[in-house]
């Protein structure tokens, strides 16, 4: 049986990745790519180890080929426990930096501005490499034009004040919810100014507004994998 390549986009907030690993338990000899975090890699050296910050993101990465900042930066991706993560000159980087405010509106800016043609090059090649061995769940943005022979291709959304709710969560005892309404906004206005969330003729919509927890959200998805 041919292994299988499903990929995963989602609205700011709408949980892709949480699916993404709860996908884990359910297709056997899986493994998730997180895409995103290779842009969140190049992004943390960046602010991290270049002092380069928000405000001036986008003047220094504007049109840069970012396959060859990666390759620059020395980052690399192994798979881990089933996942992907993300090392920068042999250091590994947590998922907590990672995941960071900072980082995430760091990175829709970085994917409006910079050159993606080399990276999405390397990312389909990476994925070819992996589904020869694996069932590829692969997590991030613009997937049908990084992978155009995906097998499933799923687009997670949910209203606005559920996706505000579920970041006040991730985020803790620091959550403001003004600043995360604010946050989600901006970072949709660049998501789609970029390109993405494009619905294509084989995209699956799935809206898990109503959905009490991850379980159920990935219910959802799963009723259309065969």
């Amino acid at each position: 049986m041919n292994n299988i390549v499903i990929g995963i986009e989602g609205l700011v907030g709408a949980g892709k990745t949480s699916i993404c690993r709860e996908l884990l338990k359910y297709i056997p000899n899986s493994i998730i790519l997180h895409g995103g975090n290779l842009y969140r890699g190049i992004i943390f050296d960046l602010m991290s180890k270049k002092g380069i910050d928000l405000l001036n993101l986008k003047s220094n990465i504007q049109n840069i080929d970012i396959k060859d900042l990666m390759d620059k930066l020395k980052i690399e991706i192994k798979v881990e426990n089933r996942e992907s993560v993300i090392y920068v000159n042999g250091i590994k980087i947590d998922e907590e930096d990672l995941q960071s405010k900072e980082a995430s509106m760091a990175v829709s800016i970085a994917g409006e501005s910079a050159d993606n043609t080399h990276l999405y090059v390397f990312a389909r090649n990476l994925i070819d490499g992996y589904k020869e061995k694996f069932n590829v769940i692969v997590s991030g943005r613009d997937l049908m034009k990084i992978y155009p022979d995906l097998d499933y291709h799923f687009l997670i959304t949910a209203s606005l004040e559920e996706r505000i709710k579920r970041k006040m969560i991730q985020y803790g005892n620091n959550a403001n919810y003004e600043e995360i309404k604010q946050n989600i906004l901006k970072r949709d206005g660049l998501q789609e100014k970029a390109g993405y969330y494009k619905v294509y003729e084989n995209t699956i919509e799935i809206d898990v507004t109503d959905c009490k927890s991850v379980e159920e959200s990935t219910k959802k998805v799963l009723d259309y994998i065969k």
